[in-house]
């Protein structure tokens, strides 16, 4: 796979994710959409952000320096200088390059970002609301980096229009499963070209499909947070331990841990086996016993980016219904006691594009 961009000088026209997502529009077209996705989307960012505001000369020096890192394609299109996080849990992001410069974020595994400049070994990267110094040998640059973000991103749905039909069958005669609000956004689950009508979703644990004039389908990776965001994801954790609340997506669940993780188990994996379920909830667990995440289960549910179901509004959908599966709430609780069917992993994804323990539709590790 490739990731492309072009330009013109009557305008920032940008963004061609060869093989993960078709995309090209203008700057401002594209930075408006931008802007009104991430704000629903907390955490979740495309891998080049749009909002890029350059003059023609800074313009042509920065495809210039892109190109210098990356190269161009055979039909000379310039490559975007995709950088990806190569670590096992945390890499520190610095005010400038140097290991003694100020921590002004972090970036977790698996995350992606936008190369700004290099130099001595540091890369300058943007990553989310984050920009930053990064040491080059935590991460991956070029075809490894498109490799990985193939591999861990997710292409999502996001809705214009409020009052979306899901249908069980492509086409306005496919039985009605749900009804969705503007800003739900839902993981695409099949390939999804310009020009098709209808999109594939994963809606509650099954395929479902939507109009494809109704939706924004775009192509997402995880990215870092600044050391306010840090601050104040905390802040609400320790709010939450007091007040026995935390605000997740639009919903403010007053619940306990075992119902929150057994809905987060449903919105990931209602329609999968036990072992699948299991997965999901020990897949959390481990997070929660890695001091490289939050210390509450909460906290690790409610991390930017982390759980595509909580960026969504749907797993607050889900808690405000109040109508969990039994076989969830049994996978929550085994999962809780300890019990896990892939090892220490943390990471899950759909099978197909990444390495891993396999169960059901899911890849582990």
């Amino acid at each position: 796979m490739s990731l492309k961009m072009q330009r013109s000088l009557a305008g920032f026209l940008l963004l061609v994710i060869g093989g993960l997502a078709s995309l090209l529009a203008e700057h401002e077209s594209q930075a408006a959409n931008q802007d009104d996705f991430s704000s629903r989307n907390a955490g979740a960012a495309l891998i080049i952000d749009a909002d890029i505001s350059m003059d023609e000369d800074e313009l042509v020096t920065f495809v210039e320096s892109v190109n210098a890192v990356s190269g161009t394609n055979d039909d000379g299109l310039i490559m975007t200088g995709l950088v990806m996080t190569n670590v096992k849990h945390v890499l520190n992001v610095r005010e400038e390059p140097s290991e003694n410069s100020e921590r002004i974020g972090k970036m977790y595994a698996d995350c992606g970002g936008m190369i700004l400049d290099r130099q001595d070994g540091w890369t300058l990267l943007r990553s989310g609301n984050l920009t930053g110094w990064c040491s080059d040998e935590y991460l991956v640059f070029g075809r490894d980096a498109e490799e990985m973000a193939a591999g861990v991103g997710v292409t999502t749905a996001t809705v214009v229009s409020g009052g979306l039909r899901v249908r069980q069958e492509p086409g306005l005669e496919g039985k009605v499963l749900g009804i969705l609000d503007e800003g739900d956004a839902l993981e695409v689950i099949e390939d999804y070209e310009d020009g098709d009508e209808w999109v594939t979703i994963d809606y509650e644990g099954s395929n479902g499909y939507v109009s494809a004039a109704y939706v924004t389908v775009e192509f997402v990776v995880d990215t870092g947070e600044t050391m306010q965001e840090i601050a104040d994801r905390e802040a609400a954790e320790k709010a939450a331990r007091k007040e026995k609340y935390r605000d997740l997506g639009s919903y403010t669940a007053d619940v306990d841990d075992l119902t929150l993780l057994a809905a987060l188990i449903y919105c990931e994996a209602g329609n999968q086996p036990e072992d699948g379920k299991i997965a999901v909830g020990a897949v959390v667990m481990n997070r929660l016993n890695c001091a490289s995440y939050p210390d509450t289960l909460r906290g690790v549910i409610g991390a930017s980016g982390q759980f595509s179901p909580v960026a969504s509004g749907f797993l607050a959908k889900v808690l405000s219904r109040n109508k969990i599966p039994q076989s969830c709430y049994d996978a929550a609780a085994r999962a809780m006691a300890g019990e896990t069917t892939v090892g220490s992993a943390m990471h899950f994804r759909r099978v197909g594009k990444h390495d891993g323990i396999i169960i059901g539709d899911h890849v582990f590790w």
